[in-house]
């Protein structure tokens, strides 16, 4: 097996940048780099060399963490030096030029700690999402599950599927046997119950769970000209959009993300709904129509209230904008983009409604779609279990079924094809 190594920190200038190593010659690369294998767990300022040429690179620190005690269960080590890119370019280059060493490919160090069981599936879909939560409750959400809460329910769920499952097997195999009691129908149920109702009490909370980490959807809607884009770029605090009193300047949808009182929002400007006076802007105005299909709320803008609102099939808010030129009228939530007045208002009350939709995150638990699949092929075959009307054959296999979709979600069975998908989203050196 090959060495990796990676940039575990952010590309570009900074303070400190760490570089990651992990595989069987970690030893002898930390050995020829830093003249030293330190003590495991013990951070020892070295003077970082090529090997070759015996150049100083820089000073910084080296750890060494042996197999099978580090993140990935192989031997590990880090390289603690300046963050110059100078410094970084030199030290990797230098890597690269090892026998045996090689650039991680993104997910690597994370998928080498799923296969030596440092952590499972679910865990390292966590890790991800950690990297890339953007709010208080995402935070919280991701280590959540990073710490093991869904693996602990899982593992649950499919212990009480196994003690099922032997019971069943039980009746099946060694009915004939003296001290095997008869079939205890009373006693499965007793088993299955609780998994099955905490599997379908997930389900109905998973909407909110997989809002919370990809974010409440507002659409911004409204005809040319009212004020979508010029509230986009008030809300984001920056020119995101170009503002034209020209109708149709707005041809794609821009996206600003931000946190709102903790929880992840993302407001889509939009082009103006009107009939399409171009082709480039009736392909704006469809892209429009079919996005609000996953949106959780829509703000119908009009100048002063004058204009109804079109249908859009989901929650609508509607906005008075350019509240200078005219008061709104009753029922409309009144602003201007331009001075900020009525924009807390317009925050506060999204805010009320994504957390009505999501929550806080603290109860998450099937956070993703694949988790939702999995929990759900297993709710329907404890059900089929459930029903006791059938051969126990059949009921066996129900139980085998179910605790097959629950090995999936923590990455026990079936999930070579699985594993691609999840891995490649990591950032390099994770």
């Amino acid at each position: 097996m090959d060495t990796i190594f990676a940039l575990g920190t952010g590309a570009g200038r900074a303070a400190i940048a760490v570089i990651r190593l992990s595989g069987p010659r970690v030893r002898e690369t930390l050995t020829a780099f830093a003249g030293v294998l330190p003590e495991p767990r013990q951070a020892a300022f070295v003077t970082v060399r090529e090997p070759l040429s015996g150049e100083v690179l820089d000073q910084g620190l080296a750890l060494f963490f042996p197999a099978p005690h580090s993140a990935t269960g192989e031997d590990y080590a880090e390289l603690q030096i300046h963050g110059g890119r100078a410094v970084v370019d030199g030290v990797l280059s230098a890597l690269s030029r090892q026998s045996g060493l090689r650039m991680a490919e993104p997910g690597e160090f994370a998928r080498r700690g799923f296969a030596n069981g440092k952590l499972d599936l679910s865990q390292a879909e966590a890790l991800a999402d950690l990297v890339d939560a953007q709010t208080e409750a995402q935070r919280r959400q991701a280590l959540r599950i990073a710490g093991g809460a869904l693996r602990r329910k899982v593992e649950g769920w499919r212990l009480a599927l196994i003690e099922a499952l032997a019971l069943v097997e039980a009746e099946l195999d060694f009915s004939d046997e003296g001290d095997v009691g008869s079939f205890d129908a009373l006693r499965l149920r007793a088993l299955l119950d609780g998994p099955r109702d905490e599997m379908r009490a997930a389900l109905r909370d998973a909407p909110a769970s997989e809002r919370m980490r990809n974010g409440f959807l507002v659409m911004i809607l409204g005809r040319p000209n009212a004020g979508k884009s010029t509230l986009l770029n008030a809300l984001a605090r920056r020119d995101m959009a170009i503002v034209s009193p020209t109708p149709g300047t707005t041809r794609d949808m821009i996206e600003a993300h931000l946190d709102i009182e903790g929880l992840p929002v993302t407001f889509v400007d939009t082009a103006g709904l009107r009939e399409a006076a171009d082709e480039i802007e009736r392909l704006g105005v469809d892209r429009v129509l079919e996005r609000m299909e996953t949106a959780d709320l829509a703000l119908w803008l009009s100048a002063g209230g004058q204009e109804d609102p079109a249908a859009t099939g989901v929650e609508l808010l509607k906005v008075a904008t350019k509240i200078d030129l005219a008061p709104s009228p009753a029922g409309w939530l009144g602003l201007c983009a331009r001075s900020g007045e009525g924009l807390d208002l317009l925050l506060a009350e999204v805010a009320e409604r994504a957390k009505a939709r999501i929550g806080d995150g603290a109860s998450a638990l099937l956070i993703r779609e694949r988790h939702r699949e999995a929990v759900s092929l297993a709710a329907i075959a404890l059900d089929s279990a459930l029903a006791l009307e059938k051969d126990l054959e059949f009921i066996a296999e129900d139980l085998r079924s179910a605790a097959r979709a629950l090995g999936r979600i923590v990455g026990t069975v079936d999930v070579e094809d699985v594993l691609d998908a999840v891995f490649s989203h990591f950032c390099i050196g994770k």
